[in-house]
């Protein structure tokens, strides 16, 4: 899927010549709606990095795909609005055996011991500015304690 987006944005770049302000735009609309899932899911930077990184996991591919990101506008204002997007991995403590299996898929919580998914002493890994939503997270999680949804407002 990222293959096809990102040779599509290409195209409509180089053959289209679409400005790429648009591209910016349509990246920061879909920040506000899912937040920093453009980095992970559309870019063709992004699509190149996970090639050249191929299944390694941990921090060190952590590291490697942080970098590509510093100069992108996009993962700016995405990473900007991971705090505040309509769809967020969502945590149900009830469900949740503190088998840390989350933290440990988790870039964010590989690359930095402040952040976690499930520790409620420490900062919210997917709310962090450098979360793409890759959701790792959700696909180890075997009680299904967590889960990448519309935001649910609770009731007092």
């Amino acid at each position: 899927m990222q293959a096809l987006i990102g040779l599509s944005l290409y195209l409509l770049v180089s053959y289209f010549h679409v400005s790429l302000l648009y591209i910016i735009i349509g990246g920061a609309i879909s920040g506000i709606i899912l937040g920093k899932v453009f980095c992970r899911w559309m870019c063709p930077i992004g699509f190149i990095m996970e090639l050249l990184m191929g299944s390694k996991k941990g921090s060190e591919a952590g590291q490697m795909y942080q970098y590509h990101k510093m100069g992108c506008p996009i993962a700016w204002v995405g990473g900007f609005f991971n705090k505040f997007s309509l769809f967020r991995i969502q945590y149900n403590k009830s469900k949740c055996n503190s088998c840390g299996l989350c933290d440990k898929n988790c870039y964010i919580s590989s690359l930095n011991d402040d952040f976690s998914l499930f520790k409620e002493t420490k900062k919210l890994s997917s709310s962090s500015f450098s979360c793409s939503r890759c959701l790792e997270c959700v696909s180890v999680c075997g009680k299904n304690s967590l889960k990448f949804s519309f935001l649910h407002i609770k009731k007092k």
